[in-house]
């Protein structure tokens, strides 16, 4: 989803001249020196993605740092669009145009940073790899530094860049991995099969999106997608062999998995149900449907 908002972002506004920034949620702006007023007539000279980041770059070696994290969403609207009073955050005023970013939460945790510098940007690098930089033996070397399950790996920016929690479930039901298979007993065909899913899924996925979008903006950016296989499916049919998917919820994550596809029929404990049916709890798919009321 990132990749496609960049590539819009570079048709539309690279060049351009950024005439002015309307703020209307203060807790969108996170720095303050440079203060944001500097970018207010500069020209945009690049947007690329930094991990899960939007990067504009600015004349006088500015750059406006976007993370959107799970509700945020730029919109492309004529020159001078009004801030939506609902979800409305902030106005970019370009000379052919105005990019308005929304957020449909009310806990406020996308972000913009106003950075000066090429070293000051860097610090905002986590460190993990890119998977379309690096080849199999880069991608097990990151993976292997520390023992992790694979969710939590593919997750994890200092280690995997830019994979977010929906498209690592539909990477491991490609992968034919369990989410919670540590990454240091993986075995060569194993780690294999997950370096290959990881570049198909997002290849398969960006490449999709491209064509849905063409030429226009992005606007139905979200978690889950028609198509996916596990990721948004919970009791849904597997699209391979026909199981109920399942589901794991934790924290403000969720999980998605085919037990029978990816863990040999066993289920994944969710740890508040597993805790309040404990011996009841069922460990199998067989069990689970057992206990379903015919």
């Amino acid at each position: 989803d990132l990749s496609i908002y960049v590539e819009r972002l570079q048709a539309q506004i690279t060049g351009r001249e950024l005439l002015k920034v309307r703020l209307r949620s203060i807790f969108l702006l996170r720095s303050v020196d440079p203060p944001l007023v500097m970018v207010e007539g500069t020209r945009v000279t690049g947007v690329r993605r930094m991990g899960k980041r939007i990067v504009i770059a600015l004349q006088g070696e500015l750059f406006l740092l976007f993370h959107l994290m799970v509700a945020g969403r730029l919109r492309w609207h004529r020159q001078g669009a009004t801030i939506p009073k609902s979800n409305g955050l902030a106005a970019f005023d370009f000379e052919n145009g105005t990019l308005l970013v929304t957020e449909a939460s009310k806990k406020k945790r996308a972000s913009l940073h106003v950075v000066k510098g090429e070293d000051a940007l860097a610090s905002f690098e986590y460190g993990g790899v890119e998977v379309f930089d690096v080849g199999p033996e880069e991608f097990r070397d990151a993976l292997s530094k520390e023992n992790h399950t694979l969710k939590r790996a593919l997750t994890d920016p200092r280690i995997i860049s830019g994979i977010g929690n929906s498209y690592s479930d539909e990477i491991l039901f490609v992968a034919k991995l369990s989410p919670f298979k540590q990454t240091r007993i993986l075995s060569d065909d194993e780690f294999t099969r997950l370096y290959r899913a990881t570049v198909e899924t997002l290849t398969y996925w960006i490449e999709k999106l491209r064509m849905d979008v063409g030429d226009s903006f992005p606007e139905k950016v979200g978690a889950f997608r028609e198509g996916m296989a596990v990721h948004g499916r919970y009791r849904e049919p597997c699209p391979v062999c026909g199981a109920p998917i399942q589901r794991i919820v934790y924290a403000e994550n969720e999980c998605n998995y085919c037990a029978r596809c990816q863990t040999g029929g066993r289920l994944l404990a969710d740890r508040a149900r597993s805790r309040l049916l404990k011996a009841n709890w069922p460990k199998t798919l067989d069990e689970l449907e057992g206990h379903r009321p015919s």
